[in-house]
């Protein structure tokens, strides 16, 4: 129970933090605005490791195998950059849907074809029949609000 809370909260806070970034993009710039999102979250999380975790040195990064998991901060910016400009072009509501759309599909074929170290899972109907739903409900949001 306690990770679909978890998750809920994630999803709250990504629609939000879409929304307030791509306000202040608009009133700066899309780097500006990238920059500042990923130096104050940094600055956050050096806080929160300072105060919790001073005992995990930041010398063990090195030590992560394979290494192309460490370009998750990489991926972050695309993430911001990329959420800012959909919420822009396509409204928070729309944007979101194809978002998690996106994520829904990634994730199966991350764990259908056990990429990046994740366990490899069986094929199942009803997930890719899920998908499908979850498909035509955006589709079906979309032409109700044209």
């Amino acid at each position: 129970m306690t990770g679909i809370i978890i998750a809920l909260i994630s999803g709250a806070l990504m629609s939000i933090q879409g929304v307030f970034n791509t306000g202040v993009t608009k009133q700066t710039s899309l780097w500006v605005a990238n920059s500042f999102v990923q130096f104050t979250g940094f600055l956050l999380c050096l806080l929160i490791w300072i105060i919790k975790e001073r005992d995990h040195s930041m010398v063990t990064l090195l030590k992560v195998e394979p290494k192309y998991l460490l370009l998750g901060g990489l991926i972050g910016a695309g993430i911001t950059m990329t959420v800012i400009q959909s919420m822009d072009r396509l409204g928070p509501a729309k944007a979101v849907m194809l978002i998690v759309i996106s994520q829904i599909i990634i994730a199966y074929l991350i764990e259908l074809f056990g990429l990046f170290g994740v366990e490899k899972v069986p094929f199942q109907w009803s997930k890719l029949i899920g998908a499908g739903i979850t498909i035509i409900g955006i589709i079906v949001f979309k032409f109700q609000s044209s």
